[in-house]
């Protein structure tokens, strides 16, 4: 992502930055300070975010700042996860609804892209991407932790989806197997449209798709399942 090179107006504040009072919870603080870290990388990129202009878009003092993210690179996955906790935290108790498993399943998938193709999702990704190559290690880190976080959502929903539909002898939903199994679902349903996104398609194109896309890979993922059981 090429950085811009000009400076957020101190009129930023009327966009959503009000000037902080002191006397707010740290955690109301902490907010404030992701929400202005998140615009500053939206903008700039990574290499050409600073915490200055973090800071001062914030209203926050960079003691403050350092004394919770060390780093810029710290910073940015503290921005990125909140997105990916974000995420997930629609999905926490979630019970997907329809007649069969292949109602539930796709209404669950739908859900799922829908909401990853709002907001500020993909263009996280995109900052995240760009800087892989000066910064392997957050990207390693970044990559490994909304994985771990957002697969271990999917597949317990999996599981139990699968167990009120009587699927649960199927050896892909055993417990030793259905970690393999969520990584197929993920990268049948939700990947393809994610790298669509990430290549620059209009979201709104890929939005009108999104139900289309969800069935036909749910059905896909349906009949590997039932046809490994069979052979």
């Amino acid at each position: 992502m090429r950085a811009r090179t000009n400076a957020v107006p101190a009129s930023a504040d009327s966009a959503g930055f009000a000037a902080e009072d002191r006397d707010r919870p740290r955690a109301d603080r902490y907010e404030r300070i992701l929400d202005a870290a998140r615009h500053v990388f939206l903008e700039r990129g990574l290499s050409g975010a600073s915490i200055d202009e973090i800071a001062n878009l914030a209203r926050a003092g960079k003691p403050t700042i350092y004394a919770r993210f060390p780093s810029k690179e710290a910073l940015f996955t503290a921005v990125v996860m909140r997105n990916v906790s974000a995420v997930v935290g629609r999905f926490e108790g979630h019970a997907p609804t329809g007649r069969t498993i292949e109602e539930r399943l796709t209404r669950f998938g739908v859900a799922l892209l829908t909401w990853a193709l709002a907001g500020n999702t993909v263009d996280l990704m995109r900052v995240g991407i760009s800087e892989a190559r000066r910064f392997p290690d957050l990207a390693n880190g970044i990559q490994g932790m909304a994985r771990q976080c957002g697969e271990g959502t999917v597949g317990r929903l999996l599981s139990e989806v699968a167990q009120s539909d009587g699927l649960g002898a199927l050896p892909a939903f055993a417990p030793e197997r259905i970690a393999a199994t969520t990584q197929c679902f993920m990268d049948l349903v939700f990947k393809p449209m994610i790298m669509r996104a990430l290549f620059g398609e209009k979201l709104e194109t890929l939005r009108a798709e999104i139900e289309a896309h969800v069935a036909s890979r749910v059905a896909f993922f349906l009949a590997a399942c039932r046809n490994e059981a069979v052979n």
